[in-house]
Formats: C-alpha cells, structure tokens, sequence
C-alpha cells in the first residue's frame, strides 16, 4: 500500500457470510436460491472495493493501516437492495390509513380526492429544500435497515416544477431516479390524455437529464395501456430506461406491454393471473414483487411461488410511500417473501440483493459479496443470516458498510 493511502476494512470473524453465488444476473428457477456460504469467515475491503472474501484460516497478514470490524457472532449478507420506493413527498397520509381501517377501499379514497392525489398536494406545497430533507431522511431510515442502494420516484408533483424538484432531490440524496410522471392525472386536467400531450412536452426534455428511468402507472383510473405505451416510447426516444407498475388491481395490458417494449421490470402484480405467469417466465421482464404494499392494503399477494417454479425472474422491494406501504425495511419485506410469498430465505436474499440490483442495471457491481464488487455489507446481529426473514420485525441491522466505509456505529458484539 502506497505511503498515505486511506487504510483498508476487514471484518474479521464472522459465525457466516452469505451472498448469492455465481456471477449471473438475474437469477431464476433453482439458481434463486443458490447461496455462497462461508463460516468463520472474513471481509476485505479496499476502498470502496472488496478486495477478499474467505474463511478465517485463510487469511494472510495485511499491510499497511487496517480498520477491523469485530463479527464475532455476526453474519454478513450483501448490502440490501431497494429496487422500488416512492420516497420522495412531503406530508402524511395517516388520516387515509385511519379511514381505510374503517373499511373504506384504496380505490374509493383515490376517487375521492384522497390518495395520491393527497399526498401531491402536500408535495407540491414544500419547497425542493423541504423535499430534499425529506428524501435524506427517508434514506437514513432506509439505510439503518440496511438498504445501501434505492431507487425512488418522482410522481408526486406532476406538474413542472415539483416533478424536477423531486428528481434533484432524489439525486442530491444518493438516490437512483425515476421519472414517474404518469401516476395520476392531476386535478387541473380534465383527461388522462391533455395531461399526457403535457408531461411529454414540458417536463420530460428536463425529466430526461436528471433520471436514469420512467415508469407509469397502468391501472384503472390512471393510464391504460395505449397511453402508457406513449409515454413510455417517448421516454425511451429521450434516453430513459423503461419500468412499469401494472397487475396492481387489475390485469390491464401491463404484461403484454412490459415484454412488448422490453421493459426492466414490472412491478405489482397482485392481479397477475396464470397467463401472466407463463409470459413473464418465457420474458427478461423481471416481476417485482411488492408485498409490503399487498399486507398494508388488505390485497391478495403475487404469485410469487408460480412465477419462480415458471422460471421468471422475480425481485422484492418495499413500494415505500405514505399511502399504500408506510415501510422502508427491507428485512420485512423478506419476512413477508417467506410467509406470504413461499419463498425460501434463500430467494427472498437473492431477490433483494442481485435481481434487484439487475433491475437497475447494477448487478455486475452491487448485491453480492464478492472480490471486485462495491463494499457493501449488512452485519446481522444474529447466530444465523435467515434470521434476516426469520425473526420478524427485529432491530437485527448490528452495523452497515457502504462503498467500503463503515455507517454509523457498529455495535459492539453482546451490547445490549
């Protein structure tokens, strides 16, 4: 090591490090649950870089300065992977959730004004400095679960200025953006149609600078599927990768038009039925599977277990918003995979680590523990990693590596 250079990470002693093998992505069928399992084992990093991976019997002498973690009693997974979240807006929807306790259906508050047209007025009152606290904050707490890369979307501006706002804000904030413009037709257009001839012609030139992707909301009482397929093909022809939320209520055309136009992922799909299953198994659409969002709505769960037993790739990701799934932790969402869902430990990892991070077009770099990847590293306080799924709801996250930095504090092994 050069004379200055910042001095490298190992953590030493771990009771297990886990990480989806191979270095193929997205991952289907059996090879879901294929894990790389080591005990007793350590992580170097350099940088920003793993530099090794292996078992403590293994381990040479390192040069130069070092900075050890201590993992006894810890198990390591690759840092977590939030492929869908809507974590930019202002306000709260807790009078919403309130109403919804007493029977009344996400569909009828939408109708009513409440939803997330609620929540775009709330957003549209802050100013971008209030939204960019806001995304900060909800990416620490996505962070202390243990997310060390999300996605977020714009949306809840829909008119010019909120919608770039929202997108700077996202990008200030480490986030990876999406321009979600068409998720609602906003109040002051009398049609999904004059709100489209808009979005495409006034935010979208801007739109296109500040994102990586576009998605759309294709459902009943948003954007059916031919005004989806404008939207998306005009942001394709700007430059964005696409996705697409679609079999959320109904089956609306979303499938066929996700595989149509070679889309990144499709994402819901509670409504998806068996010939959804088949086309997306004999597709590279990945399904992203959202059942934080199903539990908090009271809505029947994908059928995940059909879609992986098919062959489709399939990702999990929180959905995190105010209105339909106030959750940022992915830990949970892996708990639900498990009990909800019928996937293993083992899927439900690999699916919120490397095909989520295929559906952002990072799999060759995040979402595995491997020499060559970034250094992100979630260390659980815990004897084994599938307590990750298994204890529901605990506070497991003892310590968070992110490009090869330690985050916060790493608690001490035993503290209470």
């Amino acid at each position: 090591m050069s004379r200055g250079a910042a001095p490298r990470l190992l953590i030493r002693d771990l009771e297990q490090l886990v990480t989806p093998a191979g270095t193929a992505a997205p991952l289907r069928g059996r090879a879901l649950g294929d894990l790389d399992w080591l005990d007793d084992a350590f992580v170097l990093c350099d940088g920003p870089t793993v530099e090794a991976v292996g078992r403590m019997r293994d381990l040479r002498p390192v040069d130069g300065d070092v900075v050890e973690v201590d993992g006894r009693g810890r198990c390591a997974v690759p840092g977590l992977v939030d492929c869908h979240t809507h974590a930019c807006f202002a306000g709260d929807r807790v009078e919403e959730f309130a109403l919804r306790a007493s029977g009344a259906s996400y569909e009828e508050l939408h109708a009513a004004g409440g939803g997330i047209l609620s929540t775009v007025a709330a957003t549209r009152a802050a100013g971008e400095r209030e939204l960019a606290a806001a995304v900060r904050t909800h990416a620490g707490w996505m962070l202390r679960a243990g997310t060390t890369t999300f996605e977020a979307k714009s949306g809840y501006g829909l008119d010019r200025d909120t919608e770039l706002a929202s997108l700077r804000a996202i990008g200030a904030s480490g986030g990876i953006a999406t321009w979600l413009g068409a998720h609602a037709v906003p109040p002051e257009f009398d049609d999904a149609e004059a709100y489209l001839e808009f979005t495409l012609r006034e935010v979208l030139p801007d739109a296109a600078q500040l994102a990586e992707f576009a998605d759309v909301f294709l459902e009943r009482g948003a954007f059916d599927a031919d005004q989806a397929r404008r939207y998306l093909q005009a942001c394709r022809d700007a430059g964005l990768a696409l996705r697409l939320h679609g079999d959320q209520f109904t089956e609306a055309g979303a499938i066929p038009l996700a595989i149509e136009l070679g889309v990144r992922s499709v994402d819901h799909l509670e409504a998806t039925g068996a010939a959804g299953v088949r086309a997306l198994a004999r597709s590279d659409v990945v399904g992203v599977l959202l059942p934080a969002s199903a539990l908090f709505l009271d809505r029947p769960m994908a059928p995940a277990r059909a879609l992986v037993d098919a062959g489709a790739a399939v990702a999990l990701a929180t959905d995190f918003n105010p209105g339909s799934a106030f959750c940022e932790s992915l830990p949970l969402v892996c708990s639900l995979a498990c009990t909800q869902l019928r996937l293993s430990p083992a899927e439900a990892l690999a699916a919120c680590t490397v095909n989520a991070a295929h559906v952002l077009d990072r799999a060759s770099r995040i979402g595995r523990i491997a020499p060559g990847y970034q250094a992100d590293v979630v260390l659980l306080d815990a004897p084994d990693w599938r307590y990750l799924a298994y204890h529901l709801g605990a506070d497991l996250i003892a310590g968070v590596v992110r490009r090869g930095e330690v985050v916060g504090d790493v608690v001490s092994p035993g503290a209470s």
